[in-house]
């Protein structure tokens, strides 16, 4: 056999499992008894399609009282504006008077300096303006009351709608919707159960299929070969646009579709020493499903010029050394020690030797 150095792309085979892009666990918000189960037992649903519904009467009760309530709520700012407009009318009508009473005062007071009336009339003249200066105060302080109470009111229309903004949302929750879209599993609960809000127990769980995620394990002493052999140049590093990854199948068949290497987890564990590659790989006919056992064949690199030889032509020696016989130019046959990388189908790579 003539070997010659060639491109070789190197790929590793990582164990995997597959697991939902996205899980929704369906629990009630409310409490209540279930009226009805609105769906198939693993068939695919659509986000925001109703599942369960709880008996509503309550709830409605409830949001029909607080739709009342702002009703008449609402009315009370402009009893209240009416309120303020005719104490505001009061104070200018008090203001006048208090004028008035002031303007007699004063001509009383000079005519009583004259002897012109007598001190009963100035006493009188003066307690008067005293009276509308009192009633003026009382003016201005019923106008900051009703002031305050067109404030009040408008407070209480924005609580009315507070509270019936609440109802609205407990009433909805009576209709359990999918979060998500995808398929959904077995139902836990039947009609006539009862529902407690956000109980630890699921109603039933939805997974979206299409995409998939792949979590493969890879050794850390592996990775660390890896960047050992990439910073010698032995091999070409695959950039961030070459994440392609295929997968074969548990029966050891290729899955069609390609998938993309997303990231790597960031710690090692302790007691494996690996770490999780994630991946993602459509999955538009359902054949992928949560738990399946997969290999990813991920791409590491490539060599320029990679020497393969034979399975059968390396022989091995007496302390289990590789070798291979080599003719050389003058056609004498030689031992010839070897490296062996990895196994590449039915060859190796050979790194030094």
């Amino acid at each position: 056999v003539t070997v010659q150095p060639e491109r070789v792309v190197l790929t590793t085979d990582l164990p995997g499992r597959t697991s939902a892009y996205f899980v929704a666990e369906i629990r009630p918000q409310v409490n209540g008894i279930i009226q009805k189960r609105l769906f198939d037992e693993g068939s695919d649903v659509k986000a925001g399609q109703v599942l369960y519904q709880i008996d509503p009467a309550l709830f409605q009760a409830a949001y029909d009282d607080a739709a009342a309530n702002l009703a008449v709520t609402r009315k009370a700012p402009d009893r209240a504006r009416a309120a303020l407009e005719a104490s505001i009318a009061g104070v200018k009508r008090q203001r006048a008077t208090l004028e008035l009473a002031r303007t007699n005062r004063w001509r009383f007071e000079e005519l009583f300096k004259g002897k012109s009336v007598s001190a009963s009339q100035r006493d009188q003249a003066v307690t008067e303006a005293e009276v509308a200066e009192a009633s003026l105060r009382a003016a201005e302080a019923q106008v900051k009351s009703d002031q305050e109470a067109v404030a009040a009111a408008e407070a209480a229309i924005q609580q009315a709608e507070a509270a019936l903004k609440t109802a609205q949302i407990n009433l909805g929750y009576t209709w359990i919707t999918a979060p998500i879209s995808g398929r959904i599993g077995k139902s836990n609960v039947t009609v006539g159960a009862l529902a407690k809000a956000y109980q630890d127990s699921v109603f039933a769980t939805i997974q979206q299929l299409d995409p998939i995620y792949v979590d493969a394990t890879q050794s850390s002493a592996s990775l660390l070969q890896l960047k050992r052999n990439i910073a010698a140049g032995r091999i070409n590093g695959i950039g961030p646009d070459r994440t392609r990854v295929k997968l074969l199948l548990e029966d050891g068949t290729p899955y069609p579709l390609e998938g993309t290497l997303k990231f790597s987890e960031v710690t090692v564990d302790p007691s494996t020493g690996s770490f999780i590659l994630r991946m993602v790989f459509p999955n538009p006919k359902h054949i992928l499903l949560p738990g399946m056992y997969v290999r990813a064949v991920l791409q590491e690199g490539e060599v320029d010029k990679a020497i393969l030889v034979p399975q059968q032509g390396v022989a091995r020696d007496a302390k289990g050394n590789p070798f291979a016989l080599v003719v050389d130019g003058d056609g004498k046959v030689g031992q010839r020690m070897l490296t062996l990388d990895r196994a590449i189908g039915d060859k190796w790579l050979i790194s030094e030797g």
